[in-house]
């Protein structure tokens, strides 16, 4: 980094130079804060030739012309003549003018340089001999790069000022080429069809047009040739992280305890920095803010965190915001991992059966954890932070109570060790307590389900490689009764193979009877599940009936629950209902019917004991307004039928 310093000086010592210098650069990499930091005062400091040079800075961002440009030089150049703002530059420590200020001046009426109204050419009330020129962002200006270059070649090629130019040359080309796309697309093929070659199958069109443009459009060629001109010397810029970080870290002296941990844990800062791939020193202040929030919300709630808890907090939340902000994933990719159980479960599975579907988390695990040891990885609630700018505090009390639980892997429960962590992390004097552990607990009915499912596929593995004691008809046999004895109180599982493809190990041919026996008592479990889901919307008619209408678009439009619920019942409550609600019902019925017909064809018995039932129920009724909307209910349900049933014939309606 100090011989990219004194080149940049030997260049402005240099008696004569008729080129001006770049230094290259990714966003947010520091260039910026190179100039400010390590160039500008070594070059306000220089005496050369009888001159006491001083460099005027500025950014190009958002420039819209070439005199915006010549402002910016006349007012940089102009404000040493006014005494109250060069005071309050001083008192400040301040180099050049706030914008905020250059936008209230009024430079006309301020430097008298009005011309009778007539457009004013700012370039002639400027001098700039003892002056080196610093011009930043080249790539953001709103003018064209070709033009601009144009304009400073004319203080380098004929007044021979010094010149230093900062910019993104890939983000530039990338400008060069994709500017005013769509313009240059139609004209290429409007050519190319005057050409007669536009329908020609010698090559593709898409190619054919891109050379076009390319032919026709090549400003990157322009780029290159006036650059030629103008650039004498090109230095590529690779930040030195170890003076940068410093500069990043004073910004929260006001907080001791932090600063202190941020300085101490440097290392971990750029490690992480340099696994993510890129020079972005732009994301890490971001994520250094975040950061701030996180220890500062950590300490006031659970002051006696971990060391190590907090050193994976401050990896995660850096890690985490290059990995989102530097466009290197969709900000959904950690969207349905809700705990540091799940992360490490899917961790497992990746790691152990390649999966493929999981291939990011391994990848993102084995790149930013690398030779650092934590149990706890995965933060839901700093995910959230960074990805959509919310910091939930239920999700950080849920969190960090979760991380109190089981930041000591040996007081975890043994099934959890095994579904969650690597097996062989398990020393070998721990296992057979954990083996005899999780048996209790099958034989005690203490498990989920889905659990003694993946349980099983371990279990069967450590047989085949002799690690336990028991034959597999013995395990079968006592997974079998402890999924019997846990099946009235487990939950229906929706998720069947993503929670498979969570087992650490290979499924072998031993499952099969365990995975026939599970479908078969899920089965049970979905039943149920409907049944209850069932009685608890169809209850609230008719008493209930915006709790009914609301449950019901929301959670059965989609699903056959008509096929858990009794029809006896459901005549009962449609009965009572009021003729307004009756006619609702149905309406909403035969709509459901007509946009889920594929999925809700299984209804069909219960539709036809429905129609059946209310037919029955209005035989013997007087005439009433009810009984007519309760006939036309009857009636209608053939909609209903003839879409299930996918009757061609046209429906007859009878004759109300």
């Amino acid at each position: 980094m100090e011989d990219l310093v004194e080149s940049i000086l030997d260049y402005v010592r240099a008696d004569y130079t008729d080129y001006a210098i770049m230094i290259n650069g990714e966003w947010g990499s520091g260039k910026t804060y190179f100039w400010n930091n390590k160039i500008r005062n070594k070059i306000d400091s220089l005496t050369f030739n009888g001159k006491q040079y001083s460099t005027i800075y500025m950014s190009l961002y958002g420039i819209s012309n070439l005199e915006d440009i010549s402002k910016k030089i006349f007012i940089e150049t102009t404000q040493l003549m006014d005494k109250n703002m060069k005071k309050y530059m001083n008192t400040h420590d301040q180099t050049s003018i706030p914008e905020y200020a250059k936008t209230g001046l009024d430079m006309a009426h301020l430097f008298g340089a009005k011309q009778a109204g007539e457009k004013i050419d700012y370039s002639q009330f400027f001098s700039t001999d003892d002056k080196v020129l610093c011009f930043d962002d080249l790539e953001r200006a709103n003018v064209d790069v070709i033009d601009i270059l144009g304009y400073i070649n004319n203080f380098v090629e004929h007044d021979h000022i010094k010149t230093i130019i900062i910019c993104n040359e890939k983000e530039l080309s990338t400008k060069l080429k994709s500017s005013n796309l769509e313009m240059k697309t139609f004209i290429a093929t409007y050519l190319l069809d005057k050409e007669g070659t536009l329908l020609k199958a010698d090559k593709p069109m898409v190619e054919k047009i891109g050379e076009k443009i390319e032919y026709v459009f090549d400003k990157a060629n322009d780029y290159e040739r006036i650059k030629e001109k103008l650039i004498g010397e090109t230095f590529e810029y690779a930040p030195q992280f170890s003076y940068i970080i410093n500069g990043l870290l004073i910004r929260y002296e006001s907080n001791p305890d932090l600063i202190r941990f941020l300085r101490e844990h440097t290392n971990l800062i750029t490690n992480t920095f340099i696994k993510s791939g890129t020079k972005n020193l732009r994301i890490l202040k971001h994520a250094l803010n975040d950061f701030k929030k996180i220890y500062e919300t950590v300490n006031k709630f659970y002051p006696n965190t971990n060391l190590r808890v907090l050193q994976t907090m401050l990896i995660f939340t850096i890690a985490v915001s290059f990995e989102i902000k530097a466009g290197k994933i969709t900000k959904d990719k950690f969207l349905n991992i809700n705990s540091n159980e799940e992360y490490k479960a899917i961790l497992v599975s990746s790691r152990v059966l390649m999966d493929n579907r999981q291939f990011y988390i391994k990848e993102f695990d084995n790149n930013y954890y690398f030779n650092f040891k934590s149990e706890y990885r995965f933060f839901k609630f700093i995910e959230m932070y960074v990805r959509n700018r919310i910091f939930d505090m239920k999700v950080f009390k849920n969190d960090m109570e979760m991380i109190i639980q089981t930041i000591d892997t040996e007081k975890l429960p043994g099934y959890k060790r095994l579904l969650i962590e690597e097996y062989w992390k398990i020393s070998d004097d721990q296992f057979p307590a954990v083996v005899a552990e999780v048996i209790e607990n099958i034989k005690n009915g203490d498990l989920k389900l889905i659990e003694l499912v993946k349980l099983f596929a371990y279990f069967s593995y450590f047989s085949r490689k002799n690690l336990i004691n028991y034959d597999m008809p013995t395990i079968k046999s006592i997974f079998l009764q402890g999924m019997d004895l846990v099946a009235e109180k487990s939950e229906y599982c929706d998720n069947i193979n993503e929670e498979l493809s969570r087992i650490g190990i290979d499924i072998g041919e031993d499952m099969k009877d365990i995975l026939k026996h599970f479908h078969e008592l899920n089965k049970e479990l979905e039943k149920k599940m409907y049944r209850n889901k069932a009685e608890e919307i169809f209850k609230c008619i008719p008493m209930k009936m915006e709790n009914f209408y609301d449950k019901f678009t929301t959670e059965c439009m989609e699903k056959p629950i008509l096929n858990y619920y009794d029809t006896y019942q459901m005549i009962q409550r449609i009965t009572c209902a009021s003729n307004e609600d009756i006619v609702k019902i149905k309406e909403m019925l035969i709509d459901r019917a007509k946009k889920n017909k594929e999925v809700l064809s299984v209804e069909l018995p219960f539709i036809i004991n429905l129609k059946l039932a209310l037919e029955t129920y209005c035989k013997d009724k007087e005439v009433s307004i009810k009984k007519v909307m309760l006939k036309e209910f009857a009636d209608d349900l053939q909609i209903i039928i003839n879409l299930y049933t996918n009757m061609e014939r046209p429906i007859v309606y009878k004759k109300k």
